[in-house]
């Protein structure tokens, strides 16, 4: 296969692939009636695939899977693996004792998936056009992980039908990982030996560093906004509903929009520079978040107009850390770095996931996504900084 052909490979198995992430976000609604939950105990079908993520992450990075398997047969098995749990809890699981040991297990195996096809992506890009080809990985992540909702807001399956799609999505794309994905012509050598401290002591390197604070506050913010966006917009509907159902405007806003924004965020990236496409973003997210409370009465159509500016942003220079990081960190150990990057970020979003709901208990859903904007303007900060520092130079070796 050619270099796009193997880029649209990739990017395939990552929509695919991460489809079940959020599914069972997608199905809250239904699993209220149906389980009796409450709004606290929906908080851990989300938060426990972040949590198996990050462990799932943690144990890569000290294993240094990503670096030392074929990288296209680790992404097919763990998007297998996978599926597969999301299968058995849509066959099997009757209440929250069930579904968050599953969910958790999923999260571990997702972390195969991503950080996986963010190193087979960069391997097929040289450094001028990297920004572009990261920008499509992360475009699809978020097809990937805003399908539940399209799947859920547009046809009228139960919400273990839901599950059941999100895991077929994520069969075929093991299927097309392993039949046609492969290691591009930029991949480095497999990693000599085992250096689970590589993840710990990049931080010494002041570029490492700084891309890595960047992304950690571009994380505060993203996963607790996709999260909780539907409760946010159900909220809002009392004073106008939205165009559409909320399940089909988050996967047009969010999804969509997210979309275009990765992509835009990319080309960014490789005409104007790492630190200033990554600032333009962080800070244009961490506006909407402090402008939320005042859109939040806005008629649908603003609101809804609103919604996509936001989702474009917020993921619009998610693929610049990467991209950033997969340069300037050790070459030998990208896949470790990577993993380890998402492995600390995903940490914190399991913090800002459980803080938004009880704030909005507290003050309301109007103005509970404030809680996320010290992030992306902390990220923003950190950028700068990058950016006013000499030109960073990737160590061979990962020393300081």
């Amino acid at each position: 296969m050619n270099v796009g052909a193997q880029r649209g490979a990739i990017a395939a198995v990552q929509v695919l692939g991460l489809a079940v992430w959020f599914s069972m976000s997608a199905v809250v609604p239904s699993l209220r009636d149906d389980w009796g939950l409450t709004p606290g105990a929906a908080v851990w079908l989300t938060a426990s695939v972040q949590v198996g993520f990050v462990a799932g992450a943690v144990a890569s990075t000290a294993l240094n899977l990503a670096d030392r398997l074929p990288p296209q047969r680790l992404l097919a098995a763990s998007a297998a693996a996978a599926a597969a749990c999301t299968v058995l809890l849509a066959l099997c699981a009757d209440g929250l004792g069930t579904a968050v040991p599953l969910r958790f297990t999923t999260g571990v195996f997702l972390a195969g998936v991503y950080p996986t096809g963010m190193k087979l992506m960069a391997s097929w890009a040289g450094s001028a056009g990297r920004g572009r080809t990261m920008g499509v990985l992360i475009a699809a992540l978020t097809l990937g992980s805003t399908l539940p909702h399209l799947i859920a807001g547009l046809g009228s399956l139960p919400w273990r039908g839901v599950l059941l799609t999100a895991a077929a999505a994520g069969l075929t794309g093991a299927a097309v990982a392993l039949l046609l994905v492969r290691p591009g012509p930029h991949a480095a050598s497999a990693a000599p030996a085992r250096n689970p401290r590589y993840a710990l002591t990049m931080f010494a390197q002041r570029g490492p560093r700084l891309a890595n604070l960047g992304y950690f506050g571009h994380m505060w913010e993203l996963y607790a906004l996709w999260t909780w966006i539907p409760s946010f917009l159900l909220a809002a509907s009392a004073t106008g509903e939205p165009p559409g159902s909320v399940e089909t405007t988050v996967f047009l806003t969010m999804g969509i929009g997210g979309a275009v924004g990765c992509l835009l965020g990319g080309w960014a990236a490789d005409r104007f520079g790492r630190p200033p496409a990554a600032m333009s973003a962080l800070l244009l997210s961490g506006l909407c978040c402090l402008a939320s409370p005042l859109l939040f009465h806005a008629p649908p159509l603003m609101l809804f107009a609103f919604c996509t500016l936001w989702g474009a942003a917020v993921i619009a220079d998610s693929g610049v850390f990467s991209t950033s990081l997969s340069e300037v960190a050790d070459q030998r150990y990208i896949g470790t770095a990577l993993t380890g990057q998402t492995a600390i970020g995903f940490a914190l979003t399991v913090v800002s996931i459980q803080l938004t709901p009880l704030l909005a208990e507290t003050i309301g859903w109007r103005y509970a996504f404030l809680l996320l904007a010290p992030g992306p303007l902390a990220g923003a900060l950190a950028m700068r900084a990058l950016g006013r520092g000499p030109a960073p130079v990737p160590s061979p070796q990962g020393t300081a």
